[in-house]
């Protein structure tokens, strides 16, 4: 059997990818998305559940992006199921990129409401751009079960991915005010609904206060 030159090539790139340099897999990831090749996709999706680096993950991620749909979706779609969590967020983050809605199937709830902040975080962004047209009141709706979650970077990242979502949120922003738990986070998010540059550290604490006093905030008058 003949060993061609991109047989070395392709042999070279995924070894590179297993390198204990960070800057030799970045140009291993690099070299794999700069020449697609069908046997590099399982590789590049078993990398990004194991790579430490968030550069070398975003260039795994845009290397796949740069092989057919048909073979990284099935592959992708597999990972979101994973128990491990980096192999779940990291899937997410890539379908997020891919942008096909044939992958919408795999956000469930479950996953929108993952016990892993990151995994919650990268579900509720890919989410957003992969419904389907008419489906965005009910993802609303289930994502504002969310509201008052974690820490501040969580709860901006769901302010920022229902914001995304446009008027559609309002309903279930309004029913979340209900709740005392979560009352500051749901009328910060109204706030940056209709005032995007008002900043979600000023909404946030302008709703605390408004909770705090037993008011009634402006977007609820």
């Amino acid at each position: 059997m003949t060993i061609t030159k991109q047989d070395t090539d392709a042999a070279r790139a995924l070894q590179g990818l297993e390198d204990g340099r960070s800057s030799v897999r970045l140009r291993a990831a690099l070299a794999v998305g700069t020449t697609p090749d069908p046997r590099f996709v399982g590789k590049l999706i078993e990398r990004c559940a194991i790579e430490p680096e968030f550069f070398v993950r975003d260039m795994l991620t845009w290397a796949l992006t740069r092989h057919p749909v048909s073979l990284t979706l099935p592959e992708l779609v597999r990972a979101v199921r994973s128990k491990h969590p980096q192999a779940r967020s990291q899937a997410l983050h890539t379908l997020s990129k891919i942008g096909d809605r044939r992958a919408w199937p795999v956000i469930t709830r479950e996953l929108l409401s993952d016990a892993d902040d990151v995994v919650a975080r990268t579900a509720w962004r890919a989410a957003v751009v992969l419904v389907p047209e008419g489906e965005e009141p009910a993802l609303a709706a289930v994502m504002a079960t969310q509201l008052g979650r974690g820490n501040r970077e969580t709860q901006l990242s769901l302010s920022r991915a229902l914001v995304a979502l446009g008027d559609v949120i309002v309903p279930a922003l309004r029913a979340a005010t209900s709740s005392p738990d979560v009352r500051a986070h749901a009328l910060a998010t109204q706030r940056l609904l209709h005032d995007p540059d008002a900043g979600f550290t000023f909404a946030l604490e302008e709703a605390k206060r408004v909770v705090a006093l037993g008011g009634e905030s402006q977007e609820e008058r």
